[in-house]
C-alpha cells in the first residue's frame, strides 16, 4: 500500500491469480481499517497545500504522468493482462485511454473558470468561484484497472482534490504500478494514497468519514446502491458508473457486414467483460437469418487464447465465478428454447485446461424470460432477438433498470433521430461501436449511474460552487 508517500507492508497477503493459467501471479500486502484511516488522514493533511498549488503546477505534474504512461505502456499492459486476462491489444488500448484522461484533465486544470453576476445593488459585486470538494474516496474495478483509476484521479487532482484509492482485489498490482508513477513524478506525499483492504472495510470507512467529501465508484449496481445509501449519513457527493445491459439494434436498411464486424468490437472485445458490452442484439425479422449467418462466420474466426498472445481476441474470464455465470446464462437460454449457433461451452482441453475460458457464443431465438435477457452476462455471448417494427423495438429495448450504452445500425437519418431520442441510455453509438472518447461525457441513466466522467463536465463533480458577495464603499 502507498500512504502519505510511503510504501506500507503488513503480515497479511493477497494472492492474485493469472486467469489464463490458474497460477499465482502476484502477492500484495493487505491492510484493514487502520490503514484506511491513515490514508484518509494523509489525504486530509495534503489537501490544503495541494489545493493552493497553482493550477499550472498541478497540470505540469499530470503531464509528467502522461510521459511516464507512454514510456511504460507495454510493461503496464502486460501487468493488466496478467491480472485480469484481457488480450494484450486491449490492455495497450487501456493504457492509451489512461494517457488521454491525464492529458485532458491536465489541460482542464487551467480552465476551472468562475463567473461574475450582475448584482441588484450598486455598492455590491457578485461572483461565483469554484473550489475543490476535498478528499475523494475512489473505488475502481478490475476490468479497466488503470484506465478507470485515471478517469477518477485525473479530474480529482486537476481540480485540487486529494484521494484515497481502493483497487479491486483481482487487480491490485495495476494500482500499485500507477502509484509508482505518481511517486516518480514527485507528487506531494498524501495527495494520492492506495489501500488494499476488504471492500466492506473501505466502503464503511469512506461512508462514515466526514473527511471524505466525495465517493467515486465504478462497479456493480448492488454495491453502488449501498454506497449511495451510506453516503447520505454525511451528505457527501457520489458519482457512480454502474452496471450496463447494452442493446445493439440492426434495422433492415443497415449495412449488415459493418454491423456484424462492429458487433465483434462491442461484444467480444475484452472478452465481453465491459459495462458497455452488448448484452442484447435486436435484429429486424426480415434480415435476422442473413445477419446471424454473417455473424456466426465472423465469430468462428475469433482467436481464443492467452491474452499475452498478440493475435488473441478473446482471453480468459477474470475468475471462476465469472466463467460459471456465463455458462449458467447460456444453459438457461438453451433450456428455454434458444438455438446455440456457435460456441456455448467451457473450454477445458489443452492450453485452456487451467484457465477460465468460454467459447465465443451466438444464440438465436432469445426471449425475455431468459436470464441473459434481464441480467448482465459479462462474457463473450451474443444473444439475438428479432423484432418486427420500430415501435415494437422501442417498447422492448429500454430497460427498467439499466441505461448505460446502446448501439443502433441504420442508414435512415430520420430513423436515427427518432430512435436516438427515444433510447433511455446515457450514450448512443449510431453505426459506431466505440462512441466513448475522452472529450465526451461518459455515464448512464437510471440505475446505471450518477454523474459524468470525461469531457469538460468530468471535473464538475470534484468542484464546489461558492457564492461571494462583496459590498464596498463607493467614491
Amino acid at each position: 500500500m502507498f500512504i502519505n508517500g510511503e510504501w506500507i507492508t503488513t503480515d497479511e497477503k493477497l494472492e492474485v491469480t493469472n486467469p489464463a493459467t490458474g497460477k499465482i501471479a502476484y502477492e500484495v500486502h493487505m491492510g484493514g481499517r487502520s490503514e484506511v484511516n491513515q490514508a484518509i488522514e494523509a489525504a486530509v493533511g495534503a489537501f490544503g497545500p495541494w489545493a493552493d498549488l497553482p493550477a499550472l503546477q498541478r497540470a505540469d505534474l499530470l503531464l509528467e504522468v502522461v510521459g511516464l504512461l507512454k514510456a511504460e505502456k507495454e510493461r503496464l499492459a502486460k501487468v493488466i493482462t496478467t491480472e485480469m486476462g484481457k488480450p494484450i491489444r486491449d490492455s495497450r488500448s487501456e493504457v492509451n485511454m489512461a494517457i488521454d484522461y491525464f492529458r485532458w484533465f491536465a489541460e482542464e486544470a487551467r480552465r476551472v473558470y468562475g463567473e461574475t453576476v450582475p448584482h441588484s445593488a450598486s455598492d455590491k459585486r457578485l461572483m461565483v468561484i469554484r473550489q475543490p470538494v476535498g478528499v475523494v474516496g475512489a473505488i475502481t474495478p478490475w476490468n479497466y484497472p488503470i484506465a478507470m483509476m485515471a478517469r477518477k484521479l485525473a479530474p480529482a487532482l486537476a481540480a485540487g482534490c486529494t484521494a484515497v484509492v481502493k483497487p479491486a482485489p483481482e487487480t491490485p498490482q495495476s494500482a500499485i504500478e500507477m502509484m509508482k508513477l505518481f511517486e516518480r513524478v514527485g507528487l506531494p506525499a498524501g495527495v494520492v494514497n492506495l489501500v488494499v483492504a476488504p471492500a466492506e472495510v473501505v466502503g464503511v470507512a469512506f461512508m462514515e468519514s466526514s473527511d471524505v467529501r466525495k465517493i467515486t465508484f465504478t462497479g456493480s449496481t448492488e454495491v453502488g446502491k449501498k454506497l449511495y445509501a451510506g453516503a447520505a449519513n454525511t451528505v457527501k457527493r457520489v458519482s457512480m458508473e454502474l452496471g450496463g445491459h447494452a442493446p445493439f439494434v440492426v434495422f433492415e436498411d443497415a449495412d449488415l457486414d459493418l454491423a456484424a464486424e462492429d458487433l465483434l468490437k462491442t461484444k467480444f472485445r475484452c472478452s465481453g467483460e465491459m459495462c458497455t458490452a452488448t448484452n442484447r442484439v435486436y435484429v429486424h425479422e426480415s434480415i435476422v437469418d442473413s445477419f446471424s449467418e454473417k455473424l456466426v462466420e465472423k465469430v468462428k474466426e475469433v482467436k481464443v487464447g492467452n491474452g499475452m498472445d498478440d493475435d488473441t481476441v478473446v482471453g480468459p474470464l477474470v475468475n471462476r465465478a465469472g466463467l460459471e455465470k456465463v455458462a449458467r446464462h447460456v444453459e438457461d437460454a438453451a433450456r428455454q428454447g434458444a438455438d446455440v449457433l456457435v460456441g456455448g461451452e467451457v473450454l477445458l482441453e489443452g492450453d485452456f485446461a487451467n484457465g477460465n475460458y468460454y467459447s465465443p457464443t451466438v444464440l438465436k431465438n432469445v426471449s425475455k424470460e431468459m436470464q441473459l435477457y434481464n441480467e448482465e452476462t459479462f462474457g463473450p455471448v451474443a444473444p439475438i432477438i428479432s423484432f418486427s417494427s420500430e415501435e415494437e423495438l422501442i417498447s422492448e429495448v429500454n430497460h427498467d433498470q439499466y441505461g448505460l450504452a446502446s448501439y443502433v445500425y441504420t442508414e435512415d437519418m430520420s430513423r436515427t433521430i427518432r430512435v436516438m431520442e427515444k433510447l433511455e441510455y446515457g450514450m448512443v453509438g449510431i453505426n459506431d461501436p466505440l462512441p466513448f472518447v475522452v472529450q465526451g461525457p461518459f455515464g448512464g441513466m437510471k440505475e446505471s449511474g450518477l454523474g459524468k466522467e470525461g469531457s469538460r463536465h468530468g471535473i464538475d463533480d470534484y468542484l464546489e460552487k461558492k457564492l461571494v458577495s462583496i459590498r464596498f464603499r463607493k467614491g
